[in-house]
């Protein structure tokens, strides 16, 4: 074999070790940031199979249930009839939106203690969302866009 085929053949081994370690991390990454939506109902009916996937639960925190130390936070997801303590432990604290009767989308594990612990916690404010009440006053005014609200040219004020 000529020294030339001998380098062809050390790149070319070099060439398919790397490709397959970039195609392990790529899959093992997707792998790990894979996560599976679930109300807590499925959550509670999985069985065994909850604890080794990572999951998305959402729910609205029951009132008074929030306990608060520093980012670390504990309050309870409610849907429908279904509870489910949550544990949440990121490093950022919880949105300014987090509050009882918001609801929240917790993403994390569930552990055998039967608690989830959240890595990531998203909330939105149930009344801002929640749909107007019959008799309530509405906005029908049209929103004014910018070439409505000032008037062309040149602005001349006196005192």
């Amino acid at each position: 074999m000529s020294s030339q085929a001998k380098t062809y053949l050390k790149f070319g081994g070099a060439t398919v070790a790397i490709l397959l370690l970039l195609g392990y991390l790529a899959y093992t990454g997707v792998q790990d940031s894979k996560s599976y939506y679930v109300t807590i109902s499925e959550l509670h009916k999985m069985g065994n199979g909850a604890y080794s996937k990572r999951l998305r639960v959402a729910g609205n925190v029951q009132p008074g249930s929030i306990k608060r130390t520093g980012t670390h936070v504990q309050f309870v997801l409610v849907e429908q009839d279904q509870l489910l303590p949550v544990d949440y432990t990121g490093t950022e604290a919880p949105p300014d939106t987090f509050k009882d009767d918001s609801q929240a989308l917790a993403d994390g594990r569930y552990g055998t203690d039967g608690v989830f612990h959240a890595k990531q916690l998203q909330a939105k404010c149930a009344s801002k969302y929640a749909p107007q009440q019959p008799g309530a006053p509405t906005n029908t005014a049209a929103p004014k866009n910018m070439t409505q609200a000032a008037p062309a040219g040149p602005q001349v004020h006196s005192l």
